[in-house]
C-alpha cells in the first residue's frame, strides 16, 4: 500500500538547535503510527513541521504523492492535513459549538459535520452552549480533537493528547480512534505515555536528539529495546 503521508529526510531547526535531523516516515490510510521519546527529542517539532507551522531546514512532506514541503499551513489544512495541538489551543470565551466550527473554515467535503463530532462525543450536543473555558480538560481534548476532525481530515495529526488527563479520561478520548481511522484518515500520534502508545499504534517510531532511533511494530519491539532507544542507553558486550 502507498502511503498517505510521506516525511523525507526532514532536517528542522529551531532557533540554533537542529532539533530534527534527517528524520524520515510515513502514514498509510486508515493506520495510526506513534512517535515517543523523551522531553526534547523533537516530538511536537515533527508535527509542527507537517502541518506547516515550521519550515525544514531540509527534506520534504509529502500528501498522497504531492509534494506540500513549501505549503503554507492553512493550504496544507485545505489538503487534508489537520493538528491536534499540544495544550487544546481553544477560544476560551467562544461555546463549544462555536469552537468546533472554527474547524470548518478550510474543510474538505468528508463524513465529518457537527452532528458526527456530537455523535462521536454524545455529551457536546447538550452543553454547545457551554463556554469552553467552564469544560474540565478531558472535555477541552475532545472538542480539540471535534474541531480538529470538522475539517475531513486526510492525516491527523494528534500532540500529546493524554498530557495532564487523568487515565480514565485519556481512554474515553483515545476510545474515538478507531472510528476516525475507520473512514480511512492516517493518524501521526505523538505521545510521552509509551504503554498508551504502543497499545494505540500499528507503527511506532522512537526519537532520540532528533532522529529515529528505534522503528516497527508494537509487537515486534521488547520492552528493552524500547528502553534502550528512548533514554539513548549504550550497552557494552560483555
Amino acid at each position: 500500500m502507498s502511503a498517505l503521508l510521506e516525511v523525507r529526510g526532514l532536517s528542522v531547526r529551531r532557533g540554533q538547535l537542529l532539533a530534527l535531523r534527517d528524520l524520515s516516515l510515513a502514514v498509510e490510510a486508515g493506520r495510526v503510527v506513534a512517535v515517543i521519546g523523551a522531553n526534547g527529542a523533537g516530538k511536537s517539532t515533527l508535527l509542527e513541521a507537517v502541518a506547516g507551522l515550521l519550515r525544514p531546514e531540509r527534506g520534504g512532506v509529502v500528501l498522497d504523492g504531492t509534494e506540500v514541503t513549501a505549503l503554507p499551513a492553512h493550504r496544507r489544512l485545505r489538503l487534508g492535513i489537520a493538528l491536534v495541538p499540544e495544550g487544546r489551543r481553544l477560544f476560551p470565551s467562544l461555546s463549544v459549538r462555536e469552537n468546533l466550527l472554527t474547524g470548518q473554515y478550510r474543510r474538505r467535503p468528508g463524513p465529518w459535520d457537527l452532528p458526527a463530532v456530537y455523535a462521536l462525543f454524545p455529551w457536546m450536543a447538550d452543553r454547545a452552549a457551554q463556554r469552553a473555558s467552564a469544560l474540565s480538560g478531558g472535555e477541552q481534548q475532545a472538542v480539540a480533537l471535534g474541531r480538529a476532525l470538522l475539517a475531513n481530515p486526510r492525516v491527523l495529526l494528534l500532540d500529546e493528547l493524554s498530557l495532564g488527563l487523568a487515565p480514565a479520561v485519556v481512554a474515553t478520548v483515545y476510545r474515538t480512534l478507531p472510528q476516525v481511522v475507520a473512514q480511512g484518515t492516517g493518524v501521526l500520534l505523538v505521545e510521552q505515555d509509551v504503554s498508551l502508545a504502543l497499545r494505540r499504534a500499528d507503527e511506532v517510531h522512537c526519537l532520540l536528539e532528533g532522529r529515529v532511533e528505534l522503528s516497527g511494530s508494537p509487537a515486534d519491539l521488547s520492552a528493552r529495546q524500547i528502553e534502550t532507544a528512548y533514554f539513548g542507553i549504550r550497552r557494552e558486550s560483555a
